[in-house]
């Protein structure tokens, strides 16, 4: 009796670590996409145009200590990965441009308190010739 008792609560344990197995993204192509709004330390991971972008911060005496990584993703070798370091006031922002025209924005909160995804989309003057 103990035995199929142990056996049932095993069978059961399976079948959760199964259907978990199934909820995971099953093409590498499907990437993990968190846009925020984010506390310090935790990672705003983006698309931007061909590049990925992976964003932190930690407070900095009431400013956002940002640091930005990003790369394209074609690129095996990593030759174009960048890392860029900032510190913004409260309530400033910074733009990510791709070489295709696109724009993230990022927002240090109040107090640090958390940055924020602002003004994505189409880069200005884009297609124009300087």
């Amino acid at each position: 009796m103990f035995a199929l008792t142990k056996l049932a609560r095993l069978a059961a344990l399976g079948t959760v670590v199964i259907a978990g197995a199934l909820s995971f993204p099953v093409r590498a192509e499907e990437l993990v996409q968190n846009l925020g709004p984010v506390g310090p330390h935790e990672p705003i991971l983006a698309t931007v145009g061909s590049r990925r972008v992976i964003a932190f911060y930690a407070p900095d005496g009431g400013n956002c200590g940002i640091h930005l990584i990003v790369w394209d993703p074609t690129d095996a070798e990593s030759r174009s990965t960048i890392r860029v370091r900032v510190s913004l006031n409260p309530q400033q922002r910074v733009h990510v441009d791709s070489p295709d025209y696109k724009s993230l924005g990022l927002q240090c909160g109040d107090d640090a308190a958390r940055l924020t995804i602002v003004d994505s989309g189409e880069q200005l003057g884009a297609g124009l010739s300087q």
